[in-house]
């Protein structure tokens, strides 16, 4: 038996490979959504939604993981160092590249496996003038703000698609928990990866 087969189901290293996996999931549902859609679409804003678009909250959603991946090695994170590339914003393409790379990153980075303390900067730091601007956090509760983060614009983009004419699944966007709720309440199954 290997020590991967040894591991107690609730021990960090599995619960930090839990929230990788289901960073990843959300990274790959965005891969298929972007597979689904036209470029023009990527940078189209419903008039009811303007300036709301597919690309604009798309570069939003991976900046935030690439400035937590590019804070790991200093164990310093600052979500507002974000590049705000264009490109990604406004390129399917470019987008689809940026969810790769991410994904071999959160995938092959052997202190996702651990629980580190690291410093998250306080968001708007310089504005509210605080002296010490970063506070503790943790790279798992990093993993979870960023699977949140990435779900709630995710609602925005299924928003943003559907006002465009496109059909989305219902369940993107969604939050787990809203979908084990809705389970309950519904009987209706979920994917096993969602739950």
């Amino acid at each position: 038996m290997t020590s991967a087969n040894k591991r107690k189901p609730g021990s960090v290293s599995e619960r930090q490979r839990l929230l990788v996996e289901a960073n990843v999931l959300w990274l790959r549902q965005a891969e298929e959504v972007l597979d689904q859609i036209s470029d023009n679409t990527y940078v189209a804003s419903p008039p009811v939604l303007a300036p709301h678009r597919v690309g604009g909250h798309m570069r939003h959603i991976l900046e935030f993981y690439e400035c937590f991946l590019d804070g790991l090695s200093s164990s310093h994170v600052d979500y507002d160092a974000r590049k705000r590339d264009v490109t990604v914003e406004t390129s399917r393409r470019a987008a689809l590249t940026r969810i790769g790379a991410i994904i071999d990153a959160l995938q092959s980075k052997p202190v996702l496996c651990s629980d580190s303390v690291i410093w998250v900067r306080m968001e708007d730091s310089v504005q509210l003038r605080v002296e010490e601007s970063f506070m503790v956090s943790s790279i798992g509760r990093e993993l979870q703000t960023l699977s949140s983060h990435t779900i709630h614009h995710f609602a925005l983009i299924a928003m943003t698609l559907r006002l465009l004419g496109y059909e989305v699944d219902r369940d993107f966007g969604v939050a787990p928990s809203t979908l084990r709720h809705m389970t309950s309440q519904t009987g209706r199954q979920i994917p096993a990866e969602a739950a």
